[in-house]
């Protein structure tokens, strides 16, 4: 409880957080970006870390001067295509063993079928599309990997979707960030981009809570 505490914490005021690693860490934090980013993307033990609000955050430094804006984006686009690219070779080479157990609580199976419900919604477009959603955005490559996609399908969707995803809220934050209403509200900012991001996941839930209690009256 106190990681996750912790963890809440760091997504919200993530601003405070991202100054103080930028003050220590100067250059180094290009790496540590990416380092989060593959992460978040790539491995399906990690779709707690924080993704949309970073992107968002370090876009608002960038226009205060912290990031070069070119380096950033680079960065944090091949950071992204890398992670998904990982998180499809995991899934089709290891995605059957690490679900065939019973409990698990990392490799859920309520997560699959969340991810597999998005793809019948949206077919190859979730690759691209499951970046702007967090739990799915993890999953979805994973998913690809273990459904065998065709490699130079996911591969397209992949580096689309990558820069999309980075270009969006980094510019999002460069151009928002330190706008006063949103830079003395911060984290009520943040607030809105993770629940705006979270919205398809809540609303195919309750759709998928109305047809089961439909089938079972």
């Amino acid at each position: 409880m106190e990681f996750i505490g912790f963890l809440v914490d760091v997504v919200m005021h993530i601003d405070k957080y991202l100054n103080v690693v930028i003050q220590n860490y100067g250059a180094w934090v290009y790496g540590l970006l990416f380092l989060i980013i593959f992460a978040e993307t790539g491995l399906v033990v990690t779709p707690f870390l924080p993704g949309d609000s970073l992107l968002f955050a370090v876009g608002a430094f960038a226009a205060l001067g912290s990031f070069e804006m070119p380096w950033l984006l680079s960065t944090l686009v091949a950071a992204a295509v890398l992670g998904d690219s990982a998180n499809y070779a995991i899934g089709k080479y290891f995605g059957e063993r690490l679900f065939s157990r019973k409990n698990s609580r990392i490799f859920k199976k309520e997560y699959l079928e969340k991810t597999h419900r998005f793809y019948e919604k949206h077919g190859k477009k979730t690759i691209v599309l499951a970046r702007f959603v967090p739990v799915v955005r993890t999953f979805a490559p994973f998913v690809a990997g273990l459904g065998k996609m065709r490699y130079r399908d996911f591969f397209f969707y992949n580096i689309t979707g990558g820069i999309l995803w980075v270009a969006v809220l980094v510019l999002g934050g460069y151009y928002f960030g330190n706008v006063p209403l949103v830079k003395n509200n911060f984290s009520i900012a943040i607030f809105a981009i993770v629940f705006i991001s979270c919205l398809p996941i809540i609303i195919e839930f309750w759709r998928h809570r109305r047809k089961r209690k439909g089938k079972n009256s």
